[in-house]
């Protein structure tokens, strides 16, 4: 239910629909067109409440233009209930859906940084016919543009040279809208005395070109993906295609605003330690080069980055979270919207269904216009990508009384959707270890209503008894584990501890105590801090609910102690540090400090055992010195005057 002192502005849409008012907690008076003859009752509304929400996004620009003349400083919020709801063939029992609904449009969504990319209109246009020409002719008077035709190209001299058209061929492409560099092999310029074709002579490789824009037209392999500020590619045989670009690639001139979509916190990556390899997911799934290597993190180019989401989706630990908006914030959207289907009258779980706006909101519009539209119990939340959604949010849904969750993409994705499957096939293995329905997640994959309608149309599960209503908190490594531990708690069959498969974000870690030496070289790596030390004593300790397994303790052992495997195991989340090993510290033999432990020591010892330096009387002297402190030790060197090299000739 909304705040106190918060109106909720509910319309039939001339009684397209019909909502009630009253139990959606709205005004008495009830709207058949409040857009249009019943302006007065939003007028009078915004003077009387500190917050307004308006069950419409049709109309939304003109009630934000009403509230700006009427100097409204209040917050004014939409929500869509009408395609989303109310045009149905259930829409008599969508109620508690709407209820969701606008609970959902009242929770804030998180800030966002927005960076710039600047251009200055130098276009490159790579071809591989005439048709470049065509192009550089269209674009010619709002860019400054260079040709780059490919060797062997046939193309006509034009009359007159009004821009370079010069041969070459892309070796290496690197950088975004406004900084391009690009390196071309079999570089020539045209012979002015060209006459059937142009003609190139005096070809050299290593050629460098810098501009804002590339223009490819040449139908080979593409030089980025597709979604690279600045760069557009056509098929040179289609013209529609080519006129398309052409209109797009005019208007590319001045400061572009773009979303930093990914909060990157480099102290939490996992990526590797002390050139060890750890995690690699980030970097396997970017479908576009944005992230690279840096050694013990990773780097990830703003610039670049496309805003899929799925490195965001698939780190472990937190260090990638995408801002647009961030994890922590819808999963509290997904809590007071199922709070509020709960508390309207929903009595089975619903499904929350991911999309994202071009796409999916494209085509529940259709299918609430031509189709059987969306059924009462899925509630649509829309994203900005649905590749953005992690393990985190599909286990938030379900523990706070879903009875699934789907993720609506395209049927042919610009992108692999591999980090969305890998998250849907964790979700699965932990809601069969909890005795959960097969198929509570799902990924939808569908270009039309139809499709859509298909598989959303199906009974709605059964509300389970137990549900969760946790605070997410801040942190997405911390909203992970949450959400996970409260979807097992609330499960129809709790489940303690169970295996998952390799690859998971859980796990423990065994130690082998005979080989372990407490030389610590693990927790300093650990990038998760899952492992840690005791200052006053020598000892191992492991938190499990910290750890991610991704193997940097395992690769960093010297002694092959180390071993993980992927679990979930509820009390040793709960428990406190658990301790895997500890001794009491090595007494110096000669005034009793403390120093090192008796492993670590013996282990010396037992290596350097048959060595030259430390056999016979005088070998046995220089044992004792691995039994001393560094001062004693120090000090008795000093007082030996024991030479190192003395004896070591031509051994």
């Amino acid at each position: 239910m909304p705040q106190p002192n918060t109106a909720r502005l509910i319309c039939t849409c001339e009684a397209t629909m019909a909502p009630d008012a009253q139990s959606l907690g709205g005004q008495a008076r009830a709207a058949s067109q409040l857009c249009r003859a019943q302006l007065d009752h939003f007028r009078t509304a915004l003077g009387e409440f500190a917050d307004v929400t308006v069950a419409c996004t049709q109309e939304a620009p003109l009630f934000s233009e009403v509230a700006e003349d009427m100097g409204f400083a209040g917050r004014l919020r939409f929500a869509n209930i009408r395609e989303t709801a109310g045009w149905s063939e259930e829409g008599a029992k969508a109620g508690p859906k709407m209820a969701a609904l606008l609970a959902m449009a009242e929770t804030e969504a998180t800030p966002f940084e927005v960076m710039s990319l600047e251009s200055n209109g130098v276009a490159l246009i790579l071809g591989r016919d005439q048709m470049a020409l065509e192009a550089a002719a269209s674009l010619s008077e709002t860019l400054d543009i260079t040709v780059l035709l490919l060797p062997g190209a046939e193309v006509t001299p034009p009359r007159q040279t009004t821009w370079p058209v010069l041969q070459g061929r892309i070796r290496r492409a690197s950088g975004h809208l406004g900084a391009f560099e690009l390196v071309v092999d079999d570089y020539a310029s045209p012979a002015p005395s060209s006459r059937a074709k142009l003609e190139f002579d005096g070809a050299r490789n290593g050629a460098v070109s810098r501009c804002d824009l590339v223009i490819d037209l040449t139908g080979g392999q593409a030089l980025f993906d597709a979604t690279r500020p600045g760069y557009f590619r056509a098929d040179p045989r289609d013209r529609v295609a080519v006129a398309k670009l052409v209109a797009q690639a005019g208007q590319m001139v001045g400061t572009f605003d773009k979303p930093r979509f990914i909060d990157f916190t480099p102290e939490l990556c996992a990526h590797s330690r002390n050139t060890l390899t750890g995690c690699t997911r980030g970097l396997n799934l970017c479908p576009t080069g944005a992230i690279t290597s840096a050694g013990d993190t990773v780097a990830i180019d703003p610039n670049i980055c496309a805003g899929c989401g799925q490195c965001a989706a698939a780190c472990p630990t937190g260090a990638a979270a995408y801002a647009l908006p961030v994890a922590t914030n819808i999963a509290a959207r997904l809590r007071v919207g199922l709070a509020a289907w709960f508390a309207a009258g929903g009595k089975d779980a619903p499904v929350i269904l991911f999309h994202d706006e071009s796409h999916g909101a494209a085509l529940i519009d259709a299918s609430a216009r031509f189709g059987r539209g969306l059924p009462a119990h899925v509630i649509p939340v829309q994203v900005n990508e649905p590749t953005q959604i992690g393990p985190e949010l599909m286990a938030s849904g379900l523990a706070f009384g879903a009875g699934g969750v789907r993720v609506l993409a395209k049927a042919r994705p610009a992108h692999p959707l591999d980090g969305l499957e890998a998250s849907r096939a964790l979700r699965a293995d932990i809601c069969a270890a909890g005795g959960h329905a097969p198929g509570l997640c799902a990924l939808l994959q569908a270009d039309d209503p139809d499709a859509l309608e298909a598989a959303l149309w199906a009974p709605a599960a059964r509300a389970r008894p137990a549900r969760s209503s946790f605070l997410p908190p801040d942190d997405k490594r911390g909203l992970l584990v949450l959400a996970v531990e409260e979807l097992i708690r609330t499960a129809p069959q709790p489940a303690e501890r169970f295996d998952l498969p390799k690859g998971a974000p859980f796990g423990r870690v065994d130690l082998d105590l005979d080989s372990c030496t407490l030389c610590l070289s693990c927790v300093g790596a650990c990038p998760a801090g899952a492992l840690s030390d005791n200052p006053d004593k020598p000892m191992l300790r492991f938190t499990e609910s910290a750890c991610v397994q991704c193997g940097i303790c395992v690769s960093t052992c010297p002694e092959q102690a180390i071993t993980i495997a992927p679990q979930i195991d509820l009390a040793a989340w709960a428990a406190p540090k658990r301790v895997l090993k500890q001794e009491e510290p090595f007494a110096c033999t000669c005034c009793g400090k403390a120093f090192g432990t008796r492993s670590s020591i013996e282990r010396v010892l037992q290596r350097l055992d048959g060595h030259w330096m430390f056999s016979g009387p005088e070998g046995e002297s220089r044992r004792k010195l691995l039994g001393m402190c560094d001062d004693c030790r120090t000090r008795e060197v000093v007082l030996a005057g024991f030479d190192p090299h003395e004896g070591g000739a031509g051994r």
